[in-house]
């Protein structure tokens, strides 16, 4: 049975010229001097130097190429080979991979099949990559998560509310994929969650 698509994959299919828009909004925030920095920073404060971290749903690269100048060895993967050839001509030197996320849960198409067989201290997904998905993907999505942490690892998702993915669903999608959450915090600038919360972040580690 076919994969249901991503609603990412809907809107590129819908209008081609989406993923070019996206990579020059995002070069242009960065010539106009926007921090387009913030879920990078905190994940760098959560892992050693030199942490192997996962870069789930990259885009064109600003996450991982920032973690990569730490110093941190960076795996990114995006089902969007526009915005993968753009993290490579932007930010060189982490392993940029055309990847459908899905795919890290199947012992035939994940990351080992393509060479990367080394576990991540730290897998991160921003830009509100989880809601995007397709809603029948998402468990095996953190399935592979899981799968592909080193002993220790977390997984730090962050994604803005009322975008079509409750958190009560993330929770019980969390659980099924054997991991728990350890935190949720309100932003990636580390305030607390609370009921007035428009955004996210919930770092999770294996249950057991």
């Amino acid at each position: 049975m076919a994969r249901e698509r991503s609603q990412w994959q809907e809107i590129t299919s819908a209008n081609p010229a989406h993923s070019a828009w996206y990579i020059e909004r995002f070069r242009t925030m960065a010539e106009q001097g926007h921090d387009l920095d913030g879920e990078a920073r905190l994940v760098d404060a959560m892992v050693g130097r030199r942490a192997r971290i996962l870069d789930a749903g990259c885009g064109p690269g600003r996450v991982g190429g920032y973690l990569h100048g730490r110093g941190h060895d960076v795996v990114g993967v995006d089902v969007d080979p526009e915005l993968i050839a753009a993290a490579e001509q932007d930010h060189p030197g982490p392993t940029w991979l055309v990847g459908d996320l899905a795919d890290l849960a199947d012992d035939d198409t994940d990351l080992s099949s393509r060479g990367i067989t080394e576990g991540f201290d730290l897998v991160v997904c921003a830009g509100n990559v989880m809601t995007f998905l397709a809603p029948s993907t998402r468990r095996d999505v953190l399935l592979g998560f899981r799968r592909h942490l080193r002993e220790g690892g977390r997984v730090v998702l962050g994604f803005g509310l009322g975008r079509g993915y409750e958190l009560a669903d993330l929770d019980a999608d969390v659980e099924a994929a054997g991991l728990r959450l350890s935190l949720r915090l309100g932003t990636w600038d580390v305030r607390p969650f609370d009921d007035d919360s428009d955004f996210a972040v919930s770092i999770l580690v294996a249950a057991s």
